[in-house]
């Protein structure tokens, strides 16, 4: 039993940062990253499980409590033919300095049968991070969710009366990208690429970085038109890519479409579009992507692009064609939009990086590769004279 005195502290929109909008279920409060409306123009389940996983939200807490407790109802994803997947993190940070990390088992399981395309949902109870030997001080203390598993928030308590960490008056950082920004094979959620970089250079992140889902979709440009933020960035191609889901003539356009959007909101926003970072299976081969089923099994799955290098005659899309077009966008629209920026991903990871670090699946970075590329990205955005140079505290 436990020896506290627990005060019951009611989940509250004022304690969850990095969240647009936070459905009310049965059990309690289900965090999501795209608002109803976006979510409602769009039946993909890919896009639902992704934007309903946390990355990038946290609680955040200014108590004197030395202990605090967090109920979840987390729903796990186990792919068939592949080994069991690690009980989602949550990290603890105490005035910004990581102060622990704790798991929930248990949960809602997603059995995911990637061959035959099919997903089968059973349901589990409701687990407890215990959070203790706080310091008996006043102080912010951020619990943030893991990234890569949706979670429902159940209930809050804490030995201490809790209020929400005021405004600390640093910028807000809106990035969107792929499931390398949602946050793939970081080990915990303040370690994938975005959470590190936005620490390094003293902003606050929003990350509608979603695996599988940076489609270019208009939804997802009226989104980031319409949420407050000092700084946006917006990392496309890989996607397009791998989804085979338009060519040339149509992904030109569509960028303009979707930066045109943003800017409708945020004229004068600093905005960085940055490009792909190396991925070698795709740098020259077009999508579709598809798994290499010869992987299952084999305890690490692995991917393959089943393009022809040929028709990128015809307007099939490679990494390379992304690069070229979106620095050819932004070298046009820049002439009469000077707070738009480009960065190549390859500067970010490239090819001397993919020898040291390969990529283990062929397609997502693992933990020592986020922190590479969130180091990079705060050495270049951050820093003098880079595009986010304003943002830094």
């Amino acid at each position: 039993m436990s020896s506290y005195d627990w005060f019951t502290v009611p989940l509250t929109a004022d304690l969850v940062r990095g969240a647009l909008d936070l459905e009310r279920t049965g059990h309690g409060l289900l965090p999501h990253r795209l608002p109803a409306r976006a979510r409602a123009q769009c039946a993909d389940p890919q896009l639902h499980m992704v934007e309903s996983q946390p990355s990038g939200v946290r609680l955040a807490l200014r108590t004197r409590a030395t202990a605090v407790e967090l109920d979840t109802l987390p729903t796990k994803r186990v792919y068939v033919g592949a080994p069991p997947r690690p009980d989602g993190v949550y990290d603890l940070l105490v005035d910004g300095r990581p102060a622990g990390s704790a798991s929930v088992t248990g949960g809602n399981t997603l059995t995911i049968d990637m061959a035959a395309g099919t997903a089968e949902r059973r349901p589990g109870p409701v687990g407890t991070v215990r959070l203790t030997g706080l310091p008996a001080t006043v102080k912010d203390v951020e619990i943030w969710l893991p990234h890569n598993e949706t979670t429902e928030l159940v209930a809050l308590r804490a030995d201490a009366p809790v209020e929400p960490v005021p405004d600390r008056g640093r910028k807000v950082w809106l990035h969107h990208g792929s499931s390398i920004s949602h946050g793939s094979d970081a080990a915990s959620p303040t370690t994938t690429w975005p959470a590190l970089a936005a620490s390094l250079g003293g902003v606050e992140l929003i990350n509608l970085g979603l695996g599988g889902s940076a489609l270019l979709d208009p939804f997802t440009a009226r989104t980031l038109r319409d949420t407050p933020a000092d700084l946006i960035s917006v990392k496309l191609g890989i996607n397009v890519v791998n989804a085979d889901l338009m060519r040339l003539r149509a992904f030109g356009p569509a960028v303009h479409g979707f930066l045109d959007t943003i800017r409708e909101g945020r004229p004068d926003t600093p905005l960085l579009v940055i490009s792909p970072i190396l991925c070698p299976i795709h740098e020259d081969t077009p999508g579709p992507c598809a798994l290499d089923l010869g992987s299952l099994g084999s305890g690490q799955l692995r991917f393959r692009a089943t393009g022809d290098p040929a028709e990128r005659a015809y307007g099939k899309l490679t990494l390379t064609v992304v690069r070229e077009e979106l620095a050819r966008i932004v070298r046009q629209r820049a002439a009469e939009d000077p707070h738009l920026h480009h960065l190549d991903g390859r500067d970010l990871y490239g090819e001397a990086d993919s020898a040291e670090l390969p990529l283990p699946d062929d397609l997502h970075p693992d933990a020592a590769t986020h922190r590479r590329i969130g180091e990079r990205f705060a050495a270049l955005a951050f820093a003098p004279g880079g595009p986010f140079a304003d943002g830094a505290l």
